[in-house]
């Protein structure tokens, strides 16, 4: 069985509520060996904490979604600072990264300017705490470059979450020295096209893998699962990197779960051996 980081899921989603305890155990026992839960607003990256708190194999984010960036006050920073600072016995830090933050001009639930100020000022809050960001971009990709490039000489490390972009896009992020986060969307034939173009074009050490569950179910998943997605079915989305990169599984496995550690700073006992 192949050891699996998760790098997002959004386990504090009210599609959980009935049977969170269940949903990790499956997950423990598909190989996902950790598992860093999204915060995407403050109550959301509380929730996020929470649970980071009360299990050694999840981490957590503290940010606000852009869809929620007409909610950023002049108070959220220092929520956000303040969740940020919480350690687990034994010193480990809970909170890895800052986000999820970014542009969304697809579905405007926000402004585009208070988006857009949200986003840089979770970015400094991210040089300040020297930590990386987890990053979200939707029809949005040329003021999220350009706002991102600002920040990124002094940023630890950002994730563009769930990237569904073609090459160019792709490129772009690489030259900003990025990570990417790769989901279910690569095994959606109608949907992923440009994705699965681009996906062949990520060096290995800049590649992750994440479900956005209880979104984007990929494809292969059992029926009794209905339209829920789950942290378990993380290796369907491996098996599909690995067929449109022609890789073997084995290999994906260990270098995605390698660059996570790396990335989100987690020790080998927290995170499981490839």
């Amino acid at each position: 069985m192949n050891a699996l980081i998760e790098i997002g899921v959004n386990l504090g989603h009210r599609q959980f509520a009935h049977d969170r305890d269940q949903v990790l155990a499956r997950a423990r026992a598909a190989g996902v060996r950790h598992q860093v839960v999204t915060g995407t607003s403050v109550a959301g990256s509380r929730a996020a904490l929470a649970l980071a708190r009360a299990h050694p194999d999840l981490s957590s984010t503290a940010g606000v979604h852009p869809h929620d960036a007409k909610s950023f006050d002049s108070g959220t920073l220092a929520v956000l600072r303040e969740l940020a600072a919480a350690r687990a016995d034994g010193d480990r830090r809970l909170v890895v990264a800052i986000g999820e933050c970014g542009l969304d001009y697809d579905r405007d639930f926000s402004p585009r300017d208070v988006q857009r100020r949200a986003f840089a000022a979770q970015l400094g809050l991210a040089v300040e705490l020297g930590l990386p960001v987890f990053l979200h971009e939707r029809a949005a990709h040329q003021d999220f470059a350009a706002i991102l490039a600002e920040h990124r000489p002094s940023l630890a490390g950002a994730v563009v979450h769930c990237f569904t972009g073609g090459p160019a896009e792709l490129e772009r992020y690489l030259e900003l020295d990025c990570h990417v986060g790769v989901t279910g969307w690569i095994a959606d034939e109608r949907r992923g096209t440009e994705l699965r173009s681009a996906a062949p074009r990520v060096p290995p050490d800049r590649l992750m893998l994440e479900t956005d569950a209880p979104f984007l179910l990929p494809k292969g998943a059992p029926k009794s699962a209905g339209r829920r997605n789950e942290p378990a079915f993380l290796p369907l989305v491996l098996a599909a990197v690995a067929r449109v990169t022609g890789r073997d599984e084995r290999s994906v496995a260990k270098e995605t779960t390698q660059t996570a550690r790396k990335f989100f700073g987690l020790t080998e006992s927290a995170a499981g051996a490839p």
